[in-house]
């Protein structure tokens, strides 16, 4: 039996797996790119909890590209489906975006697998769990991978696609090409590692950023204010990387490394390794609820996506 051929060109109908925030937001992407979607969550009020997520999505992108929201939510383009296996049969792709429980994912991909036509590319939304051990009991393997989003993905570029074992890298290279199709910024990561690439970076700076804290080097406030105002604006328009090769000057990275590089490495060997013990939590906490001060939850994500929208305002305007 020959294997299937994965394509990236014919890609008409979407499958969600749960419709949380991850999944909602998916959902009026996809949409928004004139997709239809097939949504699948198993709680009795799904479909009532999702469509106020997707309706702020697109009305977040409405704001970046002109959208048309009725046709977009029409029931042509998006149906809520009360068994998996209905809203997968019927899919070119399927997103999986249930909660980061191994036991549970690894049986919905099972179950995904075993629905969805051969040549289907199944994505898993997952931060951490690796690919290998998700696609271990699908009968093909081959085409299933972790295509982790940042959070919210309607609006964050990064999709990072991270192969298994058993995943083919004809199958990573046609979501590659899917989502650059899509406007999507896709990464393929070459080996596996716990949090894939962004969220270990992420992870590395929160760390220190604990650290500061901790030490009262400074408060939350503050080291929030340091990131927004200084490395974050510089991180959205290039990678650390490339910003330190222009650090160089002239002669580049090669200048930096000779120059500055141990600069670097002193101050690497001062950041800090710290313990969420009671103490520090209490700090955390504090800190950022005096740093959020009335605002709820509900407020300050929604001042956040405005922030997002206008770096991506920005940034098209200058790409």
């Amino acid at each position: 039996m020959s294997e299937p051929q994965f394509r990236s060109d014919r890609i008409a109908t979407v499958a969600i797996i749960g419709g949380g925030l991850i999944g909602g937001s998916w959902i009026a992407f996809f949409l928004s790119r004139g997709l239809a979607v097939r949504v699948h969550d198993p709680r009795p009020d799904a479909e009532a909890t999702i469509r106020p997520i997707v309706e702020r999505a697109l009305a977040d992108l409405a704001q970046l590209a002109p959208l048309a929201p009725l046709p977009a939510m029409s029931a042509a383009a998006l149906e809520f489906c009360t068994e998996l296996e209905d809203a997968v049969a019927r899919a070119d792709y399927v997103q999986e975006n249930a909660p980061e429980v191994l036991d549970l994912k690894r049986s919905l991909l099972a179950r995904i697998d075993a629905a969805a036509a051969p040549d289907v590319l199944i994505g898993s939304s997952t931060s951490s769990l690796r690919a290998t051990d998700l696609q271990r009991d699908c009968k093909h393997p081959q085409r299933v991978m972790v295509a982790h989003p940042f959070n919210p993905p309607h609006l964050v570029p990064l999709v990072e696609l991270v192969r298994g074992d058993k995943t083919a890298p004809e199958a990573q290279d046609a979501a590659y090409l899917w989502f650059v199709s899509l406007g999507k910024a896709p990464i393929r990561v070459i080996r596996e590692a716990r949090g894939h690439v962004a969220n270990r970076m992420s992870s590395a700076l929160w760390r220190e950023a604990v650290h500061i804290v901790a030490e009262g080097i400074a408060s939350v406030e503050d080291v929030d204010r340091a990131i927004r105002f200084g490395p974050g604006l510089r991180w959205a328009v290039d990678g650390p990387h490339m910003l330190y090769h222009l650090g160089g000057g002239e002669g580049g990275m090669a200048d930096y490394l000779a120059h500055l590089g141990p600069a670097q490495e002193a101050r690497w060997a001062e950041l800090g390794a710290p313990v969420l013990d009671g103490r520090t939590r209490e700090l955390l906490v504090a800190g950022v609820t005096d740093e959020a001060g009335s605002r709820s939850i509900a407020d300050l994500a929604s001042a956040r996506d405005r922030r997002l929208i206008a770096v991506l305002q920005a940034l098209d305007e200058t790409s």
